[in-house]
């Protein structure tokens, strides 16, 4: 998370009025420690309060405001609850019946639970308040359950009504009345005035933003939308300057570092693995290929993403590279997110490997000990050539002998810090990374800022559009049975291995035994992630040979399985998988000469759940996938930032605010190529706060 330096003593938040040592431990809860990360912590959203207002982004016709004079109030017994009402009339002459409930108790109240309302609801008393319409009674045209209400006269009433109001994301026994005060009070604090300006003044100039004082004082109590638009647009800009501005440094460093081996491109390892594989790479992939292979053999480090869609290749280009390690003498390594992914690229590599004298092993919290003895010991030993495995490939027991190659599949689901410990396995070394949540170029230029970025932007020839459709599980299952008669072949695929009493899903243990019977003239086989090693290979062999009709599994075949008879994925649950799960899993079939079906089968969608399907449905374009499932998980999560917090932004988003973000890699170009080390006066305090971020979260940029 983006901590802020300050040339004040930071101020302990339990000294700030109202709150103290009870209060402070609420705090803690959302990380908040100081005064200083209270003005950091940003409203989650807002509502419009203010009277009469058109709709806008921030109100809705749900939400009822009003301002209007006590007529008159009820208190009413009821079995289950207590009742209070209020009538007002406004200034035009409309009324409101207002209605509170509180829970009977099974012993009487020690005191009036409405009493404080009674006082505030004094007839002729001017009041806001702010709730949701009922439609208990019909004698009054709006009727309301009240949720927040407010004395005209009282002095902070102005911090909850008629007007733009914070809403923030809070922790139990903190209420957003409490927070916006003790908010209001810190605006009020030395600890604003005192907050540094880290920005340099030509650029707060050049794109006429506001100080960070006013800033921090606009994005919690803005006075208009236009105000609270440059109140973001100024927190947005500081956050997106700093990374981009880290990340261009460390491009920088990483560009004038050299290695102290080298490659030579033999052929006696790639040519008969070309030669077997059974295809020609298509132009896009030749083209990575030469530029990964020109990274290999310059005398600096590789430091490549490669991006490409679902079935574009990736897995045999990274293959080709780590091949050309290899045969210089080298080992390579590739790093999986999960055991999942880590057994499929093994068993893939093994396949496309056959008769070639490349010894390959896969390492995974799985891995017996016995077998992790002799693979760490063959490792150090240089008897294995490529490892595969999990996390546990970065642990401190893992010595490789000549490790210069590392790939990482599925970099989104690593953080900067575990990338850099597979580095720190050796002195120097190439780096491949992979992603099949293909992302803009300039999102990664900015977010990867160290890294040559490579797109394999075609598919290989003969892959079949692919038709996607949402139905119930029985028209899916029609659609299984045509296809499997026509002697294709299906796979079915369930979230869950067994049914869980928290998730309302399907288990595929218990669906296989279903299918059985749904099915009883197609030959059935289950897979899933539980299964030993030997019976995943076994079953997937069985599968490729057609010995099997219909694949039910788990998402273990979400890469690495290549069979051109299968033509239909069906998607049990489909709203339990993200975007790049559905998209990586309809990958799997569309890949021989027949046309192909993709058919997802949601059991219970809400709004996001159903957006996801939608979006499936309408395109297999992977950019605009992976756009989306950006806009809809957050980019930390996409670009493997969340676990760390160094890409948690808390004012910017980086679809909403894309100019912005413009506006921060040009200004980074420009001061960067101005002053490389930033030593520059009008530089030193944004310096001395890329010290302190780099410092507390990545260790990896050298900003001495």
């Amino acid at each position: 998370m983006l901590q802020y330096l300050y040339m004040s003593a930071p101020v302990k938040i339990q000294y700030l009025k109202g709150i103290g040592p009870a209060k402070a431990k609420l705090f803690e809860r959302l990380e908040i420690a100081t005064v200083q990360d209270l003005l950091r912590y940003y409203p989650r959203t807002y509502q419009d309060r203010r009277l009469g207002m058109p709709p806008n982004e921030y109100n809705s016709d749900a939400l009822i405001v009003f301002k209007g004079r006590v007529l008159r109030t009820q208190q009413i017994p009821a079995r289950s609850v207590l009742i209070f009402k209020a009538v007002l009339e406004n200034e035009k002459g409309e009324q409101v019946e207002c209605t509170w409930f509180k829970k009977r108790m099974y012993r009487a109240f020690r005191f009036d639970p409405f009493g404080q309302l009674k006082k505030d609801f004094c007839i002729n008393n001017e009041v806001w308040v702010i709730g949701r319409k009922n439609d208990r009674g019909a004698m009054f045209a709006t009727q309301l359950t009240v949720e927040e209400a407010y004395v005209a006269a009282d002095a902070l009433t102005s911090l909850h009504a008629g007007r733009l109001t914070p809403i923030y994301a809070l922790t139990e026994g903190l209420t957003n009345k409490q927070f916006r005060q003790f908010m209001y009070e810190a605006l009020q604090s030395d600890t604003l005035v005192n907050t540094p300006e880290i920005l340099p003044k030509n650029l707060l100039q050049k794109r006429q933003l506001l100080s960070a004082p006013q800033a921090l004082k606009a994005i919690h109590f803005p006075n208009s939308l236009a105000e609270l638009t440059t109140a973001r647009a100024r927190l947005a800009y500081e956050e997106f300057l700093l990374l981009a501005t880290a990340w261009g440094i460390k491009r920088t460093q990483t560009k004038i570092l050299s290695k102290d081996y080298s490659y030579e491109i033999k052929k006696n390892l790639l040519t008969p693995f070309r030669e077997q594989l059974g295809f020609e790479f298509t132009n896009s992939q030749k083209k990575v290929i030469n530029e990964i292979f020109k990274d290999l053999t310059s005398p600096r480090p590789m430091n490549r993403l490669l991006q490409g869609d679902v079935g574009s290749g990736k897995t045999v280009v990274a293959l080709c590279a780590m091949l050309l390690a290899v045969e210089n003498g080298y080992q390579a390594a590739l790093m999986a997110p999960t055991e999942i992914l880590a057994e499929q690229h093994f068993l893939t590599f093994k396949r496309m490997l056959k008769g070639l004298p490349v010894k390959v092993a896969i390492l995974t919290s799985s891995t017996k000990a016995a077998a992790k003895k002799k693979i760490l010991q063959d490792l150090a030993d240089g008897n294995i050539d490529i490892l595969v495995g999990t996390h546990a490939v970065i642990q401190d027991g893992v010595q490789f002998h000549n490790l210069r190659l590392a790939v990482i599949d599925e970099q989104h689901r690593f953080g900067v810090k575990q990338r850099s410990k597979l580095k720190e396995k050796t002195a120097k070394l190439d780096l491949l990374t992979m992603t099949a949540t293909p992302i803009p170029r300039t999102l990664a230029l900015a977010f990867y800022g160290d890294l040559d970025v490579s797109t394999l932007s075609e598919l290989p020839p003969g892959r079949q559009p692919i038709l996607t459709e949402c139905a119930t599980s029985k028209l899916a299952y029609d659609r299984v049975r045509s296809e499997v008669e026509k002697g294709r072949q299906a796979y079915i695929v369930f979230p869950l291995i067994e049914q869980s009493e928290k998730i309302s899903a399907k288990a595929v243990t218990e669906e296989f035994e279903k299918l059985k019977k749904v099915f009883p003239q197609f030959r059935l086989a289950v897979l899933h992630g539980q299964m030993s090693q030997a019976e995943k290979e076994k079953i997937m062999a069985d599968f490729a040979a057609h010995q099997t009709d219909i694949l039910v599994a788990t998402p273990v075949i979400e890469v690495g399985i290549d069979v051109k008879n299968a033509t239909v994925m069906v998607i049990e649950n489909a709203e339990r998988f993200g975007l790049a799960s559905l998209h990586q899993l309809r990958g799997r079939v569309g890949r021989g000469e027949h046309e192909s079906y993709c058919v997802l089968v949601p059991q219970h969608a809400g709004s996001v759940a159903k957006e996801r399907v939608d979006i499936i449905c309408a395109t297999r374009d992977g950019f605009k996938i992976g756009e989306r499932d950006m806009q809809l998980r957050g980019p930390g999560e996409i670009l493997g930032t969340r676990q760390s917090g160094e890409l948690e932004f808390k004012a910017g988003d980086i679809f909403k605010d894309r100019d912005i973000l413009y506006w921060a890699i040009e200004d980074r170009d420009e001061m960067l190529a101005a002053d490389p080390s930033l030593s520059a006066p009008e530089h030193a305090a944004f310096k001395r706060k890329l010290q302190e971020l780099y410092q507390e979260n990545w260790h990896l940029i050298d900003l001495s």
